[in-house]
């Protein structure tokens, strides 16, 4: 009889063993891959930017910047780093995340629920939009409007009426990402600096789920920045060229880089 319970015990532990293996090889294969960049160029960064949207579009780097009283507008040379035109924002106005959508240049504001739309060629103020909450960072895939507000949601605009259509909540696994800032649309995913982190996700716009990670960390020297809020936050993407554009708040550079797979 002792016999007949030893065995049984040792089977239900073999069986939860089993499960736990099971369990954890299923969580490592579900684990979206990881990346590291690697730099191919490096352009200058005018380094009093605090920059809050990011985006090349037509041979011109568009930069949205933030802070209240210093947020501006502005189209740049990437080579030299040359304002080629800037446009600032009312003084109560923390300028956000920017995106081109055709001839149209639409920029949010953090606290006001407000945003601003501009001709794309001369800045010229065409009209605004509101929305309810902050707004963080925005990307187009060409058709749609996609906006962060710092939480782990991304809402999916309609690009004509600029209204909301669906939300997106992002996730790796179980977990739901927070701080979700600066947005890019590539190559049919949306790639999301988070506030304060060297990382950069790579999300599937069809349902949150991270579909890789890359690690951004080591892009500038030890003593380049040295206010605590300057930060990652800035990734634009030339489509025609098929190159990546990163940079920070701050930040006295930008990187031209390579996505690479860790083994």
């Amino acid at each position: 009889m002792q016999s007949s319970r030893t065995s049984r015990s040792q089977t239900q532990g073999l069986k939860r063993a089993l499960a736990v293996c099971l369990a954890s090889a299923f969580a490592l294969a579900a684990a979206p891959p990881e990346y590291r960049l690697v730099v191919v160029h490096v352009y200058p960064h005018d380094s009093s930017s605090f920059t809050q949207g990011l985006e090349f579009h037509a041979g011109v780097l568009y930069e949205g910047t933030g802070r209240t009283g210093r947020s501006f507008l502005r189209g740049e040379n990437l080579k030299t780093g040359q304002v080629i035109r800037a446009v600032p924002l009312e003084g109560k106005y923390f300028g956000e995340g920017i995106s081109v959508l055709g001839r149209r240049i639409c920029q949010l504001t953090w606290l006001n629920g407000k945003g601003f739309i501009y001709d794309a060629s001369t800045f010229r103020r065409l009209g605004e939009f509101s929305y309810p909450g902050e707004g963080w960072g925005l990307a187009n895939d060409g058709h749609l409007f996609y906006m962060s507000d710092g939480s782990n949601q991304i809402r999916v605009w309609d690009s004509a009426s600029l209204r909301e259509v669906r939300r997106i909540t992002v996730h790796d696994g179980e977990q739901t990402i927070d701080r979700l800032n600066e947005l890019e649309w590539v190559r049919g995913e949306i790639w999301a600096n988070v506030w304060h982190s060297d990382r950069i996700a790579r999300i599937s716009p069809a349902d949150g789920r991270v579909v890789g990670w890359i690690d951004a960390a080591g892009l500038l020297k030890p003593g380049e920045v040295t206010d605590p809020e300057a930060v990652l936050n800035g990734i634009a993407y030339d489509a025609t060229n098929n190159r990546i554009f990163v940079t920070g708040k701050l930040w006295p550079k930008i990187f031209e880089v390579r996505v690479v797979r860790q083994p």
